[in-house]
């Protein structure tokens, strides 16, 4: 073998290296933009969530001026999922923001003229629509954080993925009263 058919042998396998480390990487880098737009989506109807709840607080204060514990615990709740920036606390922020929701209800059952207000019913028709919303959105992130977290962590890929620092991202966790 001449020393042209080496060199040539070796140029060959550092570029198919080079190529498979260029598409690899390229492919990361559309999975984890694409966790991050699901996440966003997600995110965006958290707080379109939180706004009808907010909608629906105010509504409320009309009826039940004596509930201010639960008004309270709703605005804490909001302001959780405002300032939290990763899935884990997003998810728990959307857990408290649920359960003062479930007080909310709870509070509405004592007041049959406010079930039977229109934009009530029209709130809470929107608020059960998004709710779905949220729960298509949840999924769609987390099958995507799952296709990207194996991908990083399969071999050959995790080698690329630790040689440019990918890390595994979370996934979007349900409360553990609904998970029942």
């Amino acid at each position: 073998m001449t020393i042209f058919q080496i060199l040539s042998i070796a140029a060959a396998t550092v570029g198919v290296i080079l190529l498979y480390l260029l598409t690899t990487f390229n492919a990361l880098i559309r999975l984890r933009n694409r966790v991050k737009t699901d996440f966003s989506d997600v995110d965006i109807q958290l707080h379109r969530r939180s706004a009808i709840i907010q909608s629906l607080v105010e509504l409320v204060k009309n009826y039940a001026k004596h509930e201010k514990d639960t008004f309270t615990d709703v605005a804490k709740a909001r302001a959780a999922l405002d300032t939290s920036a990763t899935a884990g606390e997003k998810a728990q922020a959307d857990n408290m923001l649920t359960q003062t929701l479930r007080s909310l209800m709870v509070v509405t059952e004592s007041y049959p003229e406010l079930k039977a207000d229109k934009n009530f019913q029209e709130l809470h028709r929107d608020l059960l629509s998004t709710e779905n919303m949220v729960a298509r959105y949840r999924e769609e992130y987390n099958k995507t954080v799952e296709r990207f977290n194996n991908t990083i962590q399969t071999f050959p890929n995790l080698l690329v993925a630790s040689l440019f620092a990918f890390e595994t991202q979370q996934l979007f966790q349900a409360d553990p009263v609904e998970k029942k």
